[in-house]
């Protein structure tokens, strides 16, 4: 049975096309819908209500995304015991792919060893490696260094392995440009490299577009990711929104439409991203118009486009004429939103500006 589902996955991947489509942030969505606490952001919920986390994966595999990561973001040892894994379930559902994923820890920022560090993630990899994922994903670090101890640990398995920081053009904590920060995850050992979280769409893919400029300019090969916030972020430092006086609950008013989403898949494609997906405040729709504006690419439209309609078609059967008029890429395009919030500012006010 196992065999089978590969197959089927494999059947899965080469009618996609090539562009693969990631999913979005569960930790923040498993939050609004009351599972996750915020502050620790700890994947509990994979134990305390498993079907909570199930549906998430299956309105993500509706809306397009052709690889189910398992929902254990933060959880070492030194954060959480790892006990429960459904995307194996829920991406054989979909013939999706499955990943397995490892992200910083406070080992690593409380000045703990290689040793020390690395022993957390041949932990977790002993999890993956018995439920047999399709590929490994080292994600969210702050630190270039961090990340190669991880990568270094992931491709003891033999599997396919990704890196992922959570850095913009400015590069790691340490200003590491992302173009080295690259180069040294490939020369790690891994074949994906890019960014993920705290920054927004556009931002990323530029962050992303350095890395592939300097793994080129080294002579050396990789496949190249991105999965950003939903949020804009044009007024957040190297840190990004975390940062940000909003952060985690005041954020809203920044969330990408999913006509900024169609943009975006289509700025990540055109830089030569292969692997599109998304991290916090992304949604299903969010997936969902990142899957229909690759659609001609992948040669697929995601079942959960049916109800939708490509460019919100179904308005056509609105009764106000003035609404079926806004059935229309042109419209959508061209809109530019207003937050509906009175005296709403352009950036955040600092919080010293607000005593």
């Amino acid at each position: 049975r196992e065999g089978e589902r590969k197959d089927r996955r494999s059947h899965k991947m080469k009618s996609a096309g090539e562009v693969v489509i990631g999913d979005g942030g569960f930790v923040f969505a498993l939050e609004k819908r009351g599972y996750v606490k915020a502050g620790p952001w700890t994947p509990e919920a994979t134990v305390t209500h498993p079907e909570a986390v199930r549906q998430l994966h299956r309105e993500f595999l509706r809306a397009g995304s052709n690889v189910m990561q398992a929902f254990t973001f933060y959880a070492s040892d030194d954060k959480l015991e790892n006990r429960a894994n459904m995307s194996l379930e829920v991406a054989s559902e979909g013939d999706a792919l499955v990943a397995g994923g490892v992200s910083q820890t406070p080992s690593y920022l409380s000045c703990k060893s290689e040793t020390e560090v690395k022993a957390i993630f041949k932990k977790q990899l002993e999890v993956f490696m018995k439920k047999n994922v399709d590929f490994l994903i080292a994600e969210y670090f702050e630190h270039v260094e961090e990340a190669e101890w991880a990568v270094q640990v992931l491709k003891t398995s033999g599997k396919p392995v990704a890196a992922s920081l959570c850095i913009g053009p400015e590069g790691d904590m340490h200003g590491i440009s992302p173009g080295e920060c690259a180069v040294r995850l490939v020369k790690a050992g891994a074949q994906i490299v890019g960014v993920n979280c705290h920054f927004d769409p556009m931002t990323c893919v530029k962050a992303v577009k350095m890395m592939k400029e300097g793994v080129e300019k080294a002579g050396l090969k990789a496949h190249y990711m991105v999965q950003p916030l939903a949020y804009h972020t044009p007024d957040c430092n190297c840190q990004g929104f975390i940062d940000l006086p909003e952060f985690p609950f005041g954020l809203e008013p920044r969330i990408l439409t999913r006509w900024d989403m169609h943009k975006y898949a289509r700025e990540a494609y055109k830089a030569g991203i292969r692997f599109i997906g998304g991290c916090c405040g992304f949604e299903p729709y969010h997936i969902r118009a990142v899957a229909e504006e690759l659609a001609s690419e992948r040669g697929i439209i995601p079942p959960g486009s049916e109800k939708h309609g490509m460019w919100g078609s179904g308005l056509e059967m609105h009764t106000k004429p003035w609404v079926r008029a806004r059935a229309r890429r042109d419209y959508w395009e061209q809109l530019m939103p207003a937050s509906g919030r009175p005296k709403c500012p352009s950036f955040s006010t600092p919080e010293a500006d607000q005593i």
